[in-house]
């Protein structure tokens, strides 16, 4: 079992930065890919990026590449997200999310499953 407990969210003027972190529970945390997802109001929930076991590989969505770097740390247990360049289209609810394979979520069409969700983190970006 795996809780994740998301943190960093807030209100954000566009071109702003952010930096979200999830907190994972157990020892056993750098046997899980890891990965953020969001969700808007009324839309479905959508990949944003994913972090191998290490940390050595890493994929995005055409929507953040270049502006949202994915990272973690395996002794704290921890991982981040930075958000760069933030723009209005951004605002959601991101979801921090753990799997032991994970491995879908580095195809040209990711996977949006999971083993475990956190409760998620709100970000709004004004305009």
């Amino acid at each position: 079992q795996v809780q994740l407990v998301e943190s960093g969210g807030g209100l954000v003027q566009a071109g702003g930065s952010l930096r979200l972190s999830c907190a994972a529970s157990g020892r056993t945390f750098s046997s899980y890919r890891m990965a953020w997802f969001r969700q808007a109001p009324k839309k479905e929930r959508e990949f944003v990026a994913a972090i191998s076991w290490s940390g050595g590989r890493t994929a995005y969505s055409d929507s953040v590449r270049g502006r949202f770097t994915i990272s973690r740390d395996n002794a704290k247990n921890t991982v981040y997200l930075q958000m760069s360049s933030l723009k209005p289209e951004d605002t959601a609810a991101y979801y921090c999310a753990a799997d032991r394979d994970g491995s879908g979520w580095f195809n040209l069409h990711p996977s949006i499953a999971a083993d475990y969700w956190g409760q998620g983190t709100q970000v709004t970006v004004s305009s």
